[in-house]
């Protein structure tokens, strides 16, 4: 027991350490993969960027698994009909979720296990939400091989133990990007791409060739697309219709993705990029400074002008509660008062000067 824990001890002390280091997305879960392999003891495992307000994955790193797959597990993910899938998990109240635990021993009761885990060969696998204040900034999912057994309660533990301290890497990350004041695109017309009903690329635009090269991930999918794409494109067809995210470039932009289904659910999307709006990237300036979920609902209110009195009345609050809110959501962002806060939520990037260190 003792080892196991100088085990934890290190994994989390390793874990600060990289958080300090301000890598991109992708070189972190590269090392944080690195980190955990061992203490979990998983055969194969992706990591996912997400879009921190739907939660949906917009990027993969992914090492030991077979590339061919992608495209089946984003159609189970975004089906829902599995106790395991992140948003189930989130959904349950859990950070953390194996297929053993959520099956109580019988994985046979789980679609993806039927259809994508038990095929591929594997026996078990552990699911990670990495959510802090509100945002899902990531999600990972690590598969052992059926010879190895289930995952126990100790490596349920530790799971449980890093998705708090990754998460707020991740949300960190995001923060990062948003201060920086980004280069204009090269393209500033929307960029446009064709997905056929498999998520594979059809055609592109010249802006959307561009992005397409500068979002490519260490794991080439059969569809030529980033995970982003084929994830918007795959929630359109759940849906009937359209959808959107966003979405954060390597170089640290952020876009929204549009799609639209092409001659029905079985005729392909249209997915289409561009940067986001204020309006857009509002919620992600607010979950980024790790906001409680009141405080969220008084910033929004700040933000549009309501005043103090009229947000405790639509909050069922007290005018003195709505009061230390404001005082607590200015001091976490860094300014000084309302007109200043919205300035720094709806400017094009956040300013690096004036605001506290993250906690």
């Amino acid at each position: 027991m003792a080892k196991r824990r100088d085990v934890e001890r290190e994994v989390l002390g390793t874990i600060g350490e990289l958080a300090a280091s301000g890598l991109p997305a992708a070189e972190l879960f590269r090392a944080l993969h690195a980190l955990l392999l061992e203490p979990l003891g998983f055969d194969g495992g992706c990591w996912h960027g997400n879009d921190p307000v739907t939660g949906f994955p917009t990027s993969t790193v992914a090492d030991g698994l077979d590339p061919a797959q992608f495209e089946q597990a984003v159609h189970l993910e975004l089906r829902g009909e599995d106790a395991t899938t992140f948003s189930a998990i989130r959904t349950a109240g859990h950070r953390v979720q194996s297929v053993g635990r959520a099956t109580d021993g019988r994985p046979e009761r789980s679609v993806r296990y039927r259809e994508l885990l038990h095929p591929c060969g594997y026996g078990d696998e552990l699911r990670i939400n990495f959510d802090v204040g509100g945002g899902r900034w990531g999600s990972a999912a690590f598969m052992r091989e059926r010879s190895r057994g289930r995952y126990d309660l100790p490596d349920l533990r530790l799971a449980e133990r890093v998705a708090a301290p990754i998460g707020a890497a991740l949300r960190d990350a995001h923060l990062a990007a948003l201060r920086s004041p980004r280069t204009p695109s090269p393209a500033h017309a929307p960029a446009v791409a064709i997905l056929d009903r498999h998520g594979r690329l059809r055609s592109a635009d010249a802006a959307a060739r561009e992005l397409i090269g500068r979002m490519a991930e260490p794991t080439d999918h059969t569809g030529g697309v980033p995970s982003g794409f084929l994830t918007v494109a795959r929630l359109a067809a759940r849906r009937g219709g359209a959808a959107e995210m966003r979405v954060c470039t390597p170089d640290g932009q952020w876009l929204a993705l549009h799609a639209s289904l092409l001659d029905g659910r079985h005729g392909g999307a249209a997915v289409v990029a561009s940067p986001v709006s204020p309006l857009q990237r509002l919620p992600l300036a607010i979950l980024a400074h790790g906001l409680s979920p009141r405080e969220q609902q008084v910033a929004l209110y700040a933000v549009r002008g309501t005043s103090t009195k009229d947000i405790a009345a639509l909050l069922h609050l007290t005018v003195p509660t709505v009061q230390q809110h404001v005082t607590a959501i200015l001091h976490k962002t860094g300014v000084r008062s309302r007109r200043e806060l919205v300035a720094l939520l709806m400017a094009d990037h956040l300013p690096t000067l004036g605001l506290p260190p993250r906690a």
